[in-house]
């Protein structure tokens, strides 16, 4: 069988005929190269194009603006690894997640049955419930104090499991509030842990360094545990009988939700109190010092994206803040007749008039 060459090709005359089969030849052979080299990028498109399905638990009421606004900045990361909202997944939210066990589980359960691909949780109480109802589904947490004390990671460098994600701050930051309490007022010789056992199982966390800072600093520590709303006025008016008390406020979801509350009674009954989030001073509260929870709604979007390509939960290492922010209320100091330090003042973020 007679055979020729043709632009580097090997083709066959019989099989097409002469000059113009060679021609024809090499068109197929390239279409079909061609074909051959778009069958992986077609299927990575339609992978990419799949509707992927992100799970939310959060702790807070769904009309809250503050975690609302939370949420906004976790679809705005998303958006920057090219995941939008109704093109290529679908975010299926349960609100209000905190204090209620039962309502935990119910909503975790909820959620479990829409077959998520990965769920972010905030908190650390539906943190814990997610992941007593799954194993297997990769999950993400954000403001989560003590994820190996709690079982949820086997260790922060290697999680180990289905779930990694973002803490808030370390125990040691209990003993920062304090010297900023005693910074700020001077003349507190007492001061009071403020947190709800049932929303922060996690108390001694913080409670150990908080007593070893006021030992150095000859500061009375106690703790004030509320278990209710109505049981806010109480606990605030018992402190205020004892002179020189201050206020810590520990981080706390349910201690967020009753925030305008907290930072009212405060003020009536003239107590200097330290918080652990900015929105506690831009509503009237004394002064806070800890980071901007939006940081790791955007992180979490990062992970999410990572674990959607691919990487397995138990492979990235549980995350802790790097940047906090002083947050001073000049008109709060004022009221309670606290003259601010200047060196303090310097050290702020953000002072508010």
């Amino acid at each position: 069988m007679a055979q020729s060459r043709h632009d580097g090709l090997r083709c066959t005359r019989p099989l097409f005929g002469g000059k113009s089969g060679a021609t024809m030849r090499r068109r197929d052979f390239l279409r079909l190269i061609y074909s051959a080299s778009a069958w992986p990028l077609a299927a990575h498109a339609q992978q990419s194009d799949k509707l992927r399905r992100i799970g939310v638990l959060m702790a807070h009421r769904q009309g809250d603006p503050e975690f609302q606004a939370y949420l906004s900045a976790f679809k705005q990361g998303l958006e920057k690894f090219g995941w939008v909202e109704g093109r290529n997944i679908q975010i299926d939210t349960r609100w209000g997640a905190l204090d209620d066990a039962d309502g935990r589980l119910q909503a975790g359960k909820e959620l479990l049955t829409l077959n998520p691909d990965i769920i972010l949780t905030q908190n650390t109480p539906p943190t814990g419930s997610m992941l007593q109802l799954t194993r297997t589904v990769p999950v993400i947490f954000v403001i989560v104090t003590d994820p190996v004390g709690s079982g949820f990671v086997g260790s922060l460098s290697r999680p180990g499991g289905n779930a990694t994600g973002f803490t808030i701050m370390e125990p040691t930051t209990s003993g920062k509030w304090l010297e900023l309490l005693k910074d700020i007022a001077p003349h507190v010789k007492r001061a009071a842990l403020l947190f709800n056992p049932r929303t922060a199982p996690y108390a001694k966390y913080y409670v150990q360094p908080f007593d070893a800072a006021a030992a150095k600093l000859g500061v009375n520590a106690v703790t004030a545990t509320i278990d209710s709303k109505s049981d806010l006025e109480r606990v605030f008016e018992a402190q205020a009988k004892i002179p020189d008390t201050g206020i810590v406020v520990m981080p706390d979801g349910f201690l967020n939700v009753y925030r305008a509350e907290i930072v009212s009674l405060a003020a009536r009954y003239r107590l200097p109190t330290v918080y652990p989030w900015r929105f506690f001073p831009e509503i009237g509260g004394l002064l806070s010092y800890g980071f901007d929870q939006r940081d790791s709604f955007e992180d979490a979007a990062a992970y999410i994206n990572r674990v959607l390509k691919g990487e397995k939960p138990g492979d990235l290492p549980v995350q802790a803040p790097t940047k906090y922010e002083l947050v001073i209320n000049r008109t709060a100091a004022k009221n309670l007749g606290l003259a601010l330090p200047t060196a303090l003042v310097a050290r702020a973020s953000d002072v508010i008039e």
